[in-house]
């Protein structure tokens, strides 16, 4: 089952319930008759994971890459981590977050994407520590990472 993205940022996941094991000593006597415990394997669930959740991070690179299975491993370069950082400070500074107008101008969108995917590798702290840089060059205080992060998932869905 493959992760979706939601259009508000959130992401259903699928999770593996936790197996079943019955013991030996089963009061009413459903251990398989054999003395060997029987192993339950329910099918997987989902769950809705929202920006700044545990595991959001993790979840949304994977998300990424299934959109591109065959993209080449993630590399930022200095020039896409600024123009990103530029990137993602205009989205969050405008009055209604619009997100394409400000992907519409960039230079170089693959170079941006690659920063930003290379972000999102990092997992929470390298979007809190990308949150502070993008404050001390842009301006402002830092993003909340959840905030952040959630700006990133919706920069890489309109680049793809």
């Amino acid at each position: 089952m493959d992760i979706v993205r939601n259009a508000d940022g959130t992401l259903v996941v699928p999770v593996q319930q936790a197996r079943h094991h019955e013991t030996d000593d089963a009061a009413d006597g459903s251990s398989g008759g054999d003395g060997e415990s029987q192993t339950t394997n329910a099918a997987p669930t989902t769950r809705v994971l929202h920006p700044g959740e545990g595991g959001y991070d993790e979840a949304l690179a994977e998300w990424d890459l299934q959109q591109n299975p065959d993209r080449a491993p993630v590399v930022s370069t200095a020039t896409g981590r600024q123009e990103a950082m530029a990137l993602i400070h205009a989205v969050a500074t405008s009055p209604d977050h619009a997100v394409a107008p400000a992907v519409a101008a960039l230079d170089d969108p693959e170079a941006s994407a690659q920063a930003l995917r290379h972000v999102l590798v990092g997992g929470v702290h390298a979007v809190e520590d990308f949150a502070a840089e993008v404050a001390a060059a842009e301006g402002g205080d830092p993003l909340p990472a959840h905030e952040a992060t959630k700006i990133i998932g919706e920069v890489l869905a309109e680049l793809d």
